[in-house]
């Protein structure tokens, strides 16, 4: 069975933003304002906390240092969030093989 595609990379973009590129080649910018409403994501609006992301290479997700991860499936376009907001897309690319 073939394992949907994970994050193999996140780049802080300033701001809110990221720079996610996915195990399928597949890269996404996304503008996370508006959407970290709430709870233990609350934190997150804070550049200063947000530019701290790292990438789970176990669950394939980004994490930041408070315990917050999300969904992969979610942010690779796959499925809709159970909030109903997400962020949004500010540019969205596929990597080609090289050689």
């Amino acid at each position: 069975m073939n394992r949907p595609p994970r994050i193999a990379d996140a780049e802080y973009l300033g701001d809110l933003r990221l720079r996610l590129t996915f195990s399928d080649g597949l890269v996404r910018e996304l503008d996370f304002v508006g959407v970290l409403e709430g709870g233990v994501l609350e934190p997150l609006n804070d550049p200063a906390v947000f530019s701290q992301v790292a990438v789970d290479p176990v669950a394939g997700t980004v994490v930041w240092p408070n315990g917050v991860d999300l969904d992969p499936d979610v942010l690779h376009g796959d499925h809709a969030p159970v909030s109903g907001v997400t962020p949004t897309v500010l540019a969205e690319y596929q990597l080609r093989a090289t050689g």
